[in-house]
């Protein structure tokens, strides 16, 4: 088992991140009795890197995984995140010093910790200065509550306020960002990859398979299957999902994913992490799976060797184009 530091820090992670979204859904989610089947399978393989947040239905995905790695606290890189609404009231939200206070405590209640290594923004909160924030979350570092710190789904700009206000502080930096990345949405790398790297963070990509597309569960103009992610809701919000992910575009990557994946004896689950993780600036990987046999089908990607050919092919068929000034400066 290799490992990689985390960004600008002494903090040394696995490549593969367990993430636990699914933990404690009642609808399409895992159970607790195959949560921690998952947590512990994984742990065994040498990995150590468990990702979580205070929002996965409503803190049980944090009180399972507390329970699942209570024996193993020292082995495991525990990673949480705070910001979104757990509560009534107008301080239950975002990210001022009243409401990340209240959320680091509670998580570390949920979790049976003292401490949680990796404490992230889950988005940036336009009504509280960026100094208030930076500087709360000193505080949980200095405290010994948080080890280090980071963020998830800021703009580069934002990424670039924050390193700044910390270092006018004489704060804590950020050492990671958490942002969407697969060969379905390659948007992150005009602008927010290269700044994240710039600015001495890791990043830890979340949604790797294009939530579920690579997985080649969905056929062009089939009914959605059951278990999809993209067959989960109705509303307007899930519907957009469905509109911007089930395109033309969409369809000619899977399709060259399923062929690299049968060229190499592999599956397109492989395929599509084994592209990912041999993009430059990126630490780890989020997976998330939803049971044992998911585990290990996501974990034969972290082993596949992906001639560069193969590669480069499915990089130029998920290429998207750019706007300005971005194709101005690619030109030169």
């Amino acid at each position: 088992m290799s490992y990689v530091t985390l960004g600008r820090s002494g903090l040394r992670v696995s490549r593969a991140c367990l993430g636990t979204m699914t933990f404690g859904n009642k609808e399409w989610g895992t159970d607790d009795a195959e949560s921690r089947r998952i947590v512990d399978a994984f742990l065994d393989t040498g990995q150590n890197f468990i990702d979580t947040a205070d929002v996965y239905n409503a803190g049980a995905s944090e009180e399972i995984v507390g329970r699942a790695i209570a024996t193993r606290r020292g082995d495991v890189v525990l990673a949480t995140k705070g910001y979104n609404v757990m509560g009534g009231g107008p301080n239950n939200r975002g990210s001022s010093r009243a409401h990340l206070t209240r959320a680091v405590e509670a998580s570390l209640r949920r979790l049976g910790t003292d401490y949680v290594d990796l404490y992230q923004l889950h988005n940036w909160d336009h009504d509280t200065p960026i100094e208030e924030t930076m500087a709360t979350l000193d505080g949980f570092v200095r405290s010994g509550k948080v080890r280090y710190i980071g963020c998830s789904n800021f703009f580069a700009s934002q990424l670039v306020e924050a390193q700044w206000a910390a270092h006018r502080l004489g704060a804590t930096p950020l050492v990671s960002l958490q942002p969407q990345y697969s060969l379905i949405w390659r948007d992150i790398e005009i602008d927010i990859l290269d700044t994240a790297t710039r600015h001495g963070m890791g990043v830890i990509v979340w949604s790797p398979l294009g939530g579920g597309m690579l997985t080649g569960k969905y056929g062009k103009g089939a009914d959605l299957p059951a278990d999809g992610r993209l067959s989960r809701g109705s509303d307007m919000e899930a519907e957009g999902m469905r509109m911007l992910t089930l395109t033309d575009r969409n369809f000619e990557i899977v399709a060259e994913v399923e062929k690299v994946a049968a060229d190499l004896g592999a599956t397109a689950t492989a395929v599509g992490l084994a592209w990912l993780i041999g993009r430059p600036g990126v630490t780890s990987v989020i997976i998330g799976p939803r049971t044992l046999d998911q585990l290990s089908q996501n974990l034969a990607g972290f082993d596949l060797a992906l001639p560069l050919e193969s590669a480069k092919s499915l990089s130029r068929v998920s290429r998207k184009p750019v706007s300005y000034p971005w194709y101005m400066q690619i030109r030169q």
